[in-house]
């Protein structure tokens, strides 16, 4: 996913004052202590993440859930002689945040790994950063598919990065994947495109279209919005005279939201389609009643569905993390445990500690981790994207997300 937030980058950031937010409690050097480990090294694991801002329910669902699969790791002693730190940094959906934010964790020598970010305009000004420093990095939920396949991907995927992996399947899937469900299962057949002109909401609107068309859909308007405003009211009014049965929005919740309510105020009533950026609470919250009949494709499958997830959502709650894990929690800890078996499979062959290039190491092994976590089977196929291709789609029923079908994209 995603990329954007309202907060103007403070002078403290620009200068380059970053603040680490610790992912637990409070130790003397701002980081979590994430548990009780077994002592000896202590190894950080980054998250990266807007934790304010407009994108702060996903942003901090991801770094609570890296957060407790840390502790785990300490509880446990998965690695033994290692000790699991997690410090998190705020992004607040900017990319030159993000970037600034990976110099920071580059520069703090314990950093072993950085699961995030969300947003994939934010990873792309990451990535460069990192793979200089040969630092991993695991995404819970970026989705476009040119982070890992290169901006050809259409006609020749070549692998960007090898220090990139992802734990979320991509928008080459997931818009295809819905837009076989707007046609073939809703049976709309006349469809209004937006998006916000950013990586991740052009990108999912562009695979949709492609496919919508492919299966016979017609396009019958396009538009492109300023996500810095909540008045779309001239965009309601071409979508109501267009005569489209269907609304797909390429972008995030707090823009979606109003979307959807203002087009219902214009007189179109119809559903408003997205991706895993708008499948979030807040969504529902920000169009009100109008948000009852509208879809959302996310990755994977509902986690308090899965039977692998059932200790994550019981253990989450027993932690006490005042917010929700959201839409990424699962792929959060499950990226915080591919790095931590990583490190694991570094230790244990270098004779129970970490060798003088561990980062390498890390991301050497990471290539080749593959576990049973929250979200299923995971590993990582030769581009660093995830194996698992599951995705989901979900309606707001009575003013809430139902999972209404789940599989993957038949091409």
């Amino acid at each position: 996913m995603r990329q954007r937030s309202l907060i103007a980058i403070t002078a403290a950031l620009a200068a380059g004052a970053l603040t680490l937010t610790a992912c637990g409690s409070r130790d003397d050097d701002g980081g979590s202590d994430s548990g009780n480990g077994g002592g000896g090294t202590t190894v950080v694991i980054g998250v990266d993440a807007p934790l304010t801002g407009d994108l702060s329910a996903l942003g901090l669902g991801i770094k609570n859930s890296a957060d407790l699969a840390a502790k785990t790791a300490n509880k446990n002693k998965t690695v033994e002689g290692v000790t699991f730190k997690v410090e998190a940094l705020d992004d607040q959906g900017q990319p030159s945040v993000g970037q600034q934010n990976a110099s920071s964790f580059v520069a703090n020598k314990d950093v072993l790994g950085v699961v995030g970010p969300l947003n994939s305009s934010v990873g792309e000004s990451m990535q460069k950063v990192f793979d200089t420093a040969k630092l991993v990095e695991v995404s819970p939920a970026n989705t476009g598919p040119s982070l890992t396949q290169g901006p050809d991907w259409r006609n020749k995927k070549v692998r960007q990065y090898k220090s990139y992996f992802r734990t979320a399947t991509t928008d080459a899937i997931q818009g295809p994947f819905a837009a076989q469900y707007v046609y073939n299962d809703a049976k709309k057949k006349k469809v209004f495109v937006i998006d916000d002109k950013k990586t991740y909401g052009a990108g999912l609107a562009g695979t949709f279209t492609d496919e919508f068309k492919k299966l016979g859909g017609q396009v019958v308007g396009t538009e492109h919005i300023n996500p810095d405003t909540k008045d779309f009211s001239s965009v309601a009014t071409k979508v109501k005279n267009s005569g489209a049965d269907v609304v797909y929005y390429g972008g995030e919740y707090p823009q979606a939201g109003p979307l959807s309510k203002q087009i219902k105020e214009a007189g179109a009533k119809i559903p408003l389609v997205g991706g895993d950026g708008i499948k979030d609470d807040t969504f529902i919250k920000l169009a009100g009643a109008a948000a009852n009949g509208d879809l959302a494709t996310s990755v994977g499958a509902p986690v308090e569905e899965l039977p692998s997830a059932k200790k994550f959502v019981a253990d989450y709650k027993t932690e006490g993390y005042k917010e929700d894990y959201a839409a990424y929690g699962g792929y959060s800890y499950d990226s915080a445990w591919a790095i931590i078996e990583a490190v694991k499979k570094v230790v244990e062959d270098n004779g129970g500690k970490l060798p003088d290039d561990a980062r390498a190491k890390v991301t050497e092994a990471m290539q080749n981790v593959s576990f049973d976590g929250v979200t299923g089977k995971v590993s990582f196929d030769e581009f660093g994207d995830a194996t698992n291709k599951q995705l989901t789609v979900y309606s707001v029923e009575n003013g809430a997300f139902n999972d209404v079908k789940s599989g993957t994209y038949t091409g």
